[in-house]
């Protein structure tokens, strides 16, 4: 089955420093590929070229003609004064979605009581899921989403995978998912790229955890995370 998405040695520079240097890679249909890295080692900066938002220095960046890509920001700046309620906020994410899809899609990832709150009112955990639920509404084949997880404790951030993942599941969609941590989203992804500007390792969650340049790059598990999200499915193979 052909690749959603395949970058082919893409290069991005910024006053003659490599911010991300001969980056290769593919989404393929239903998988989700998790992307991770310290700080400064170009994830955004990729994650802005796959929406076009900054051009490329060198390489390619292929994707499927007419792909419909979801996608979910780190995080999102509101004033606290603005009297924005959920329903609206996602209106402006899709103006054509009905007030039956909108309660649809704040069901399926388990806040449909938050549908006439204000956006202001919103804990950490509940934002995130409402920013989840404003890429689903426009049926995304692909889900792009920068740090998913921010700002939410490590209960609520293993809840937000398990819906990351199940939602791939119900929709058949592909999700591209940047993290600072494999520990946290070991269970929710089938591969793995290790990014530090250029690509360090790659394959399944369990292999890069394992592979020395991942190691020199986190040498620590972070305290009391140890056991968390245990990986057990490499799933290398494509749903019907």
């Amino acid at each position: 089955m052909a690749p959603l998405l395949r970058a082919d040695n893409l290069s991005i520079k910024y006053r003659n420093h490599h911010i991300l240097d001969n980056v290769s890679f593919e989404v393929r249909p239903q998988q989700i590929l998790t992307i991770i890295g310290p700080n400064g080692a170009g994830k955004t900066t990729l994650l802005k070229a796959i929406l076009g938002l900054i051009p490329s220095s060198g390489g390619t960046l292929w994707k499927k003609e007419g792909l419909r890509i979801g996608y979910m920001p780190q995080r999102i700046d509101l004033n606290p004064l603005l009297q924005l309620s959920v329903k609206d906020f996602l209106h402006l994410a899709e103006p054509r979605a009905d007030l039956k899809k909108l309660q649809a899609v704040l069901k399926e990832i388990g806040v449909a009581s938050l549908l006439d709150r204000f956006m202001s009112q919103l804990s950490g955990g509940e934002l995130q899921r409402v920013l989840l639920a404003s890429t689903l509404l426009i049926e995304p084949d692909l889900l792009v989403l920068d740090e998913p997880a921010q700002g939410v404790d490590v209960v609520g951030q293993a809840e937000l995978y398990r819906l990351i993942k199940a939602a791939r599941e119900r929709r058949g969609c592909s999700v591209l998912l940047v993290s600072h941590d494999l520990h946290l989203v070991m269970s929710a992804s089938d591969h793995v790229i290790c990014l530090n500007h250029h690509i360090c390792c790659s394959g399944n969650p369990d292999a890069v955890r394992q592979d020395a340049n991942y190691q020199s790059l986190f040498p620590q598990v972070t305290p009391g995370l140890e056991g968390l999200a245990p990986y057990v499915h490499h799933h290398d193979h494509h749903h019907d």
